[in-house]
């Protein structure tokens, strides 16, 4: 198969797995905040296409993550501000955790990139919110720290079944 076919193909089956699993969390509100935010499932898919396919189609998936989310309507924003600092680029730093040196089974590269998520929603919240500094932190850590324990958990097991597929 044609490089260019299968790449696109990788990315839409990560993107299609996005959204079964942001459909998921969604259907079942696990652990959703008042003001938006939630326990996100999603994140796995976007954690191991970053290390199945590399840090730039990562990113691409991401965006296309983010894109499918406007989509299905799973997002909840204030002005572009909002948008870009809580989807485009939280969620996009998840492509981004390839790049990160993982000493010890993909763990720091999951926790670099979910701090960098909560960095960009906790600005977010000191914005568009005017909350607080540790208001915002505090709220945002209140789901991004979950979801970090649980891709810390998921995604080094299901990489390490599917390691030797990404290599064909």
């Amino acid at each position: 198969m044609n490089q260019n076919i299968k790449g696109l193909v990788h990315i839409a089956l990560y993107g299609a797995l996005f959204v079964v699993l942001d459909f998921i969390a969604n259907t079942f509100n696990l652990f959703v905040m008042p003001q938006g935010g939630r326990l996100s499932l999603g994140t796995i898919a976007l954690l191991l296409a970053s290390y199945h396919l590399g840090w730039k189609k990562g990113v691409v998936v991401c965006v296309v993550a983010v894109i499918l989310m406007l989509v299905t309507g799973s997002v909840n924003y204030y002005g572009m501000f909002s948008f870009l600092f809580d989807y485009l680029l939280a969620y996009g730093a998840y492509g981004l955790s390839s790049l990160v040196p993982n000493y010890k089974k993909l763990y720091c590269g999951i926790i670099i990139t979910s701090l960098i998520r909560l960095m960009f929603s906790t600005i977010s919240g000191i914005v568009v919110w005017q909350t607080p500094f540790w208001g915002s932190l505090t709220y945002n850590g209140s789901y991004i720290i979950p979801t970090m324990l649980m891709d810390l958990i998921i995604v080094p097991l299901l990489y390490e079944k599917l390691a030797p597929l990404f290599k064909k």
